[in-house]
């Protein structure tokens, strides 16, 4: 029988401690691994304990947490080993493990450090290319001669680090602040460098809030002219987050032509309204399709919605940027199309210059 991660996190949640809870349910596991070898399952992990007192409470659930383990089938060697970090402080020092609720903030949105603007990418469902144009915008920036940090918000689906040729993992000299990776001149961070290719994350609304929190907050994002955050498509937990808590410059909403697309784009612009985050203006993407063989312009999505939607709401129409191959296949290679040239890089260029010369980055 294979041992699987969940198993062992089932077991750990049957183990009760004391004053109530698990485990798990407490949220005192850290650092679970389970390696298959020829004679069974090697399980490690560490129970964090918040001072040493609580330790010396909870030695009777880790033995029986070892025993639980030890039943499993499959199961060849089982090493638990207990941690406490003293006492707790009013300001508990800020902790990799991202994903835990977000603290208590007083006052209204805050600055980020260091950074002078936020620009929010934003859309009202998915598909629409967003964060293509969220890598693209931010290299484009980048050769205009920004500073440009790029945040991947996108906590379900992050996909940053596959667009920006990024695999190495983030590091934390101190196990406090983590070190954003550079990449075509621009400073990224993403969720997606910290998991396992392939892994879920499967989060409530606290989870998603406390670890974009820690993405702007806990990251060593040094000095920007510009932090581009691709958001989630929607209206939900991380929208809310961070227009709520965070000093924003403004959102650019992204759509494709299509009536659908506009229909989702509406609620995205509805809900920046009602959070009164300045909406910078509306971008078109899919706009044109060139036929690379007889050069024909097609308009696949249709054309034009989103200027006039822009028009109708007295909004600044940013641009249209195409629906190619190309910029396809640059984002699947870790190179964005706008880290290159021709005209679909121009394309990017000529939407971040507006911008710049809006100062709006």
């Amino acid at each position: 029988m294979t041992v699987t991660r969940e198993t062992v996190l089932a077991a750990l949640d049957g183990v009760a401690l004391p004053g109530g809870g698990t485990l798990v349910s407490r949220d005192l596991i850290r650092a679970l691994q389970v390696d298959e070898g020829p004679q069974g399952a090697t399980i490690r992990f560490v129970i964090e304990a918040a001072t040493p007192d609580d330790a010396r409470a909870l030695a009777p659930a880790q033995a029986l947490a070892e025993a639980a383990l030890k039943a499993l089938s499959g199961v060849a060697q089982v090493q638990a080993v207990m941690t406490a970090h003293g006492p707790a402080k009013k300001e508990p020092a800020p902790s990799l493990k991202i994903g835990g609720h977000p603290t208590p903030q007083a006052a209204g949105p805050q600055k980020v450090s260091g950074v002078a603007r936020i620009l929010a990418v934003a859309s009202g469902k998915g598909g629409v290319g967003k964060s293509t144009v969220s890598s693209n915008l931010a290299v484009a920036l980048a050769r205009q001669g920004r500073r440009v940090g790029l945040l991947d918000a996108d906590i379900h689906g992050p996909s940053q680090a596959k667009m920006m040729g990024v695999s190495a993992r983030p590091q934390s000299p101190d196990g406090k602040i983590i070190e954003p990776v550079e990449a075509h001149g621009v400073k990224m961070m993403s969720l997606g460098l910290m998991l396992k290719e392939g892994e879920a994350v499967i989060w409530r609304g606290p989870m998603l809030m406390g670890a974009l929190q820690q993405l702007l907050g806990q990251v060593n994002w040094g000095t920007l002219d510009v932090l581009v955050v691709d958001l989630p498509p929607g209206t939900g937990d991380v929208q809310l987050t961070l227009c709520q808590r965070t000093q924003l410059t403004g959102a650019l909403v992204v759509s494709t032509p299509q009536d659908v697309a506009l229909l989702d784009a509406r609620k995205a612009l509805d809900m920046f309204a009602k959070l009164k985050t300045p909406v910078l203006g509306l971008i078109e993407n899919m706009s044109t399709y060139i036929c690379p063989n007889c050069g024909h312009e097609a308009h696949i999505f249709g054309h034009g919605g989103v200027a006039a939607e822009a028009a109708k709401l007295d909004l600044p129409f940013l641009g249209e940027l195409p629906l190619a191959l190309e910029v396809r296949q640059a984002g699947d290679a870790g190179t964005p199309i706008a880290a290159g040239d021709g005209p679909h890089a121009e394309a990017y260029a000529r939407l971040a210059q507006r911008l710049v010369a809006g100062g709006m980055a």
